[in-house]
């Protein structure tokens, strides 16, 4: 997640045009991703691939996260961001599978997909029209995000039902933030890098569908 601080002052007009390439390239690279780790979603649920496992899938994550980080101004960057939403996409195929085989399985991904995109749409566009300054936010998220990371791992190794759909909860809300806090961050000129502002956003969309996913199945169980 990127921390830069954000400025409140008025932008030069260089400045306004460099902040709306910033804009224009982030959500076209965002975009391509997304379709891109649908396709690798589809793949993994086509071939019914199993679950990478958690430790796979944290070294996979941080790997290429690192990566996208350190090639962030380079082509390598580029290809950094694809390799680390498609493995995001093949990591989430086997989840997909294993809901849409519950009763109203179908719905039920349908619903959150649809939330998901209301929500990011939604604040999306709040921050790009009001231009509010949501900078405040990133200390909050940063160590909110931290401490949901910890309590999800805690709650996977102690298998706590509770705690996990808690961790769901907070993702829900952080996830909500981050959109709002990475937009005002573009548009403000504090992420001036669309190749991590790209990342920033894919990160909050995952991780809120995949949350949202997770408390309408609980939902749909009781």
């Amino acid at each position: 997640m990127a921390t830069h601080p954000i400025s409140a002052t008025r932008q030069s007009p260089a400045g306004v045009l460099s902040t709306n390439k910033v804009i224009r390239n982030t959500y076209m690279l965002l975009s391509m991703t997304l379709l891109f780790s649908a396709t690798t979603a589809g793949l993994s649920m086509a071939f019914n691939l199993p679950h990478p496992g958690l430790v796979i899938t944290l070294l996979g994550y941080f790997g290429l996260l690192f990566a996208t980080y350190k090639f962030r101004d380079s082509g390598l960057g580029l290809l950094s961001v694809f390799a680390l939403t498609g493995f995001m996409g093949l990591s989430l195929g086997p989840i997909l599978n294993a809901y849409l085989s519950l009763a109203n399985g179908g719905q039920l991904v349908m619903t959150a997909l649809s939330t998901t995109a209301l929500v990011f749409f939604s604040l999306s566009a709040y921050a790009l029209l009001t231009r509010k300054d949501f900078s405040f936010l990133g200390s909050f998220l940063f160590t909110g995000i931290l401490v949901a990371f910890i309590a999800g791992l805690a709650a996977v190794f102690f298998e706590i039902s509770a705690l996990s759909l808690a961790v769901s909860a907070m993702f829900v809300v952080l996830m909500s933030g981050l959109i709002l806090y990475e937009t005002s961050n573009i548009i403000h000129g504090g992420e001036t890098n669309y190749i991590l502002a790209t990342v920033s956003l894919f990160v909050a969309i995952f991780n809120l569908f995949t949350s949202l996913l997770h408390l309408l199945g609980f939902m749909n169980a009781e």
